[in-house]
Order: structure tokens, then sequence, then C-alpha cells
């Protein structure tokens, strides 16, 4: 079992997420900011209810931009938040969707 890099918990099937969105690829001022090596390399392996609250608040230009690291992404109130929240539920939980 392998243990998402967000929220720690262990669990079996973790998400790649991008932390430079790969639509946000071809973005000229991504292009300025990133080499490609960066832009592919980028990555986290999240659980998906870590992905999933990623997704929720912000959107892929404020990822490329503004939250690119993992450091960045648990800087901001929200994402810090639900991960405080999810790191001691046991693995394989999946919280109601908020919608």
């Amino acid at each position: 079992m392998q243990v998402c890099e967000l929220c720690r918990r262990p669990e079996s099937g973790l998400t790649k997420h991008h932390l430079i969105p790969r639509t946000r690829h071809r973005n000229k001022r991504v292009k300025k900011l990133f080499s490609r090596e960066e832009m592919s390399g980028r990555v986290l392996w999240l659980c998906r209810p870590c992905h999933h609250h990623i997704h929720r608040v912000l959107d892929e230009k404020q990822l490329a931009l503004e939250y690119n690291t993992r450091d960045k992404l648990l800087a901001h109130p929200e994402i810090v938040q639900f991960v405080d929240w999810l790191a001691n539920k046991p693995a394989g939980f999946k919280p109601r969707s908020s919608r």
C-alpha cells in the first residue's frame, strides 16, 4: 500500500496529480516559467479524496501559476483544512460530496 503525499494516509490506487496541469503546458506564460521536464515531472501521488478536493477548490490556471508545489498546496487554507480533517480517517474512507 502506498501513502498519499498530502494526507499521508495509506491507500491502494493512488492517482497522479500533475502540479502543472497538462492543459496548461501549451500556455505561453507557463512555458516561460517551467521547462518541459518540470511540467511533466512535477507530480504528486494522491488519494482520490485529496485529488478531487484540489480540483474542486482551485482552477487549472491557479494550480499552474500559484499552487504548483506540495508546500504551496498545503499553504492554501481550504486544502490544509481538508487534509488535516482527512488525515485521521481510515484507509479507503470516501467523504460525501458537497455538491
